[in-house]
């Protein structure tokens, strides 16, 4: 189980690595994470600068990186630009790079392909693909995901398609480890061979998330059901607006203020902090 985890920034929108500390901390050693996923989406990469991304992957690293996964969220538009961020995660200390998809410019797949090796070619990290084109516009190929499962540093998937048949056929015919990228498909996909979640929602259901792994991984698939039914008001509710914008209001009602976030996204209202208080009462979790 992995989180992607929340950017804190003080109240002056910058940048606030004892929080992230405090964060990463709590993530790991409350939440029981295997490990964490720094400056993914729920990140908000889209507007910290590459500085920012190495000193809170340094920090990340230095607070947790002894008993946690840390993976960098690398990914851009710009396979340049990419391939520097996995050299400056590689520096920093990161274990793996997360890579999405090309978002905007909606590459071929040819295109695509050719990204993801280059990236992988820059480092000597293993690499995870993000697989989201409700986001990016465009999904990765279920023959391409199996090509490029053939490089050696391309070694998992974190999947928000929900393509449950290519998946399988993926699983089948490669060596992927595949995470949901969705919360509430972490038990599905754990029935045809994934390996776990990179979570949003975990920022708060780790610790019931990771039980549910764990009872399905020996066979209590009874009391995996009736976890995964319990924690199905936050797996969904957690984006019922944006998810960043709920975690960090989530965080801030649980008593872990990480600050507000930055512009284009915008604090939950009252009526969002509403309906979240009463998903995470209806998950246990209130």
């Amino acid at each position: 189980m992995l989180t992607a985890m929340v950017t804190p920034f003080d109240v002056a929108g910058a940048l606030d690595l004892d929080k992230a500390v405090e964060l990463a901390t709590y993530l790991v050693d409350e939440q029981r994470n295997d490990g964490l996923v720094i400056s993914g989406t729920t990140g908000e990469s889209p507007t910290t600068t590459d500085a920012e991304k190495a000193e809170l992957l340094t920090a990340v690293v230095d607070a947790v990186g002894d008993r946690a996964a840390v993976v960098a969220g690398i990914g851009t538009f710009d396979t340049v630009h990419t391939v520097h961020l996995a050299q400056q995660a590689e520096k920093a200390g990161a274990d793996g790079v997360l890579v999405v998809t090309p978002y905007y410019s909606r590459p071929p797949r040819a295109g695509l392909v050719a990204h993801f090796r280059a990236v992988a070619d820059a480092t000597d990290l293993p690499v995870m693909l993000y697989d989201i084109p409700s986001r990016t516009g465009t999904p990765i190929h279920t023959d391409d995901l199996i090509a490029l499962a053939q490089h050696d540093r391309i070694v998992a998937v974190k999947d928000a398609k929900s393509d449950v048949a290519g998946s399988a056929r993926v699983l089948a015919e490669t060596d992927l480890a595949f995470y949901s990228g969705n919360d509430a498909e972490t038990l599905p996909w754990l029935s045809i061979g994934a390996v776990g979640v990179v979570g949003t929602s975990t920022h708060f259901s780790g610790r019931d998330t990771k039980a549910m792994i764990e009872a399905f991984e020996r066979g209590d698939v009874a009391e995996a059901q009736r976890l995964h039914r319990r924690l199905l008001p936050i797996y969904t509710g957690i984006f019922r607006t944006q998810g960043t914008i709920l975690v960090k209001a989530g965080l801030r009602l649980r008593g872990l203020d990480v600050g507000p976030v930055r512009l284009p996204l915008v604090d939950a209202t009252d009526h969002e902090l509403s309906h979240l208080r009463q998903d995470l009462a209806a998950a246990g979790l209130g």
